[in-house]
């Protein structure tokens, strides 16, 4: 899957979903005044999932490559087929959504309660979830567009993540040094969607959050 592809268009029927394994891809929505995005789906998840398996066949927002990578996809009548076959895959498959419905609530309450600065920190810590390794390749230009605020606003917030001995910015590139002080910076505006993933899907523990 190349970089900044579109898999899922606005208001486009869906015929086929995706499910990356390496390489992650945003959903935005998009309207006259501008885009934000609003999800992340890595290795973790599908793509298509929530239109599709709520009896529905597309989506008013887009779904495009982030992080280029590598995926598997399958015909959407085919997938509906194996869900109504496999009652186990239909479960966990609804539960991955469960948990995009809770990424979407917390990317709103980063919004309206988070600065800059923490909505960064959490935004790469989402990134650093699904990447393969250190390194986030990504522009100022482009994580304003997906936070949406200004460049000035990013490029301050960056100065902040780089002071703080959490990140080092390359041209084009952030490289996350310093996981934990990301986790303190983002605090309660990150981990709700991953303690829900690791309950509901990998059944590793209760949320204590």
């Amino acid at each position: 899957m190349p970089l900044r592809q579109v898999l899922i268009a606005p208001h486009t029927a869906i015929e086929t979903v995706h499910f990356p394994e390496e390489g992650f891809v945003s959903i935005t929505t998009d309207e006259p005044s501008g885009r934000v995005e609003i999800g992340l789906i890595g290795q973790e998840g599908l793509i298509g999932a929530a239109p599709i398996l709520l009896d529905d066949d597309r989506s008013p927002h887009t779904h495009f490559v982030q992080m280029a990578g590598h995926m598997l996809s399958i015909d959407v009548a085919v997938l509906r087929a194996e869900v109504e076959r496999r009652p186990a895959l239909r479960r966990v498959l609804h539960r991955f959504i469960q948990v995009q419905f809770v990424q979407t609530a917390q990317t709103a309450f980063a919004n309206a309660r988070g600065n800059t600065a923490t909505r960064l920190a959490r935004w790469l810590l989402m990134c650093h979830d699904r990447a393969d390794g250190d390194q986030i390749t990504v522009t100022q230009d482009f994580m304003s567009f997906m936070l949406g605020v200004e460049r000035p606003g990013v490029t301050a917030a960056l100065r902040v993540l780089a002071d703080g001995g959490f990140i080092r910015k390359y041209r084009g590139i952030v490289e996350i040094i310093n996981r934990d002080g990301l986790l303190d910076l983002a605090g309660d505006s990150y981990g709700r969607a991953e303690t829900e993933y690791a309950r509901l899907i990998e059944g590793r523990f209760e949320p204590n959050i």
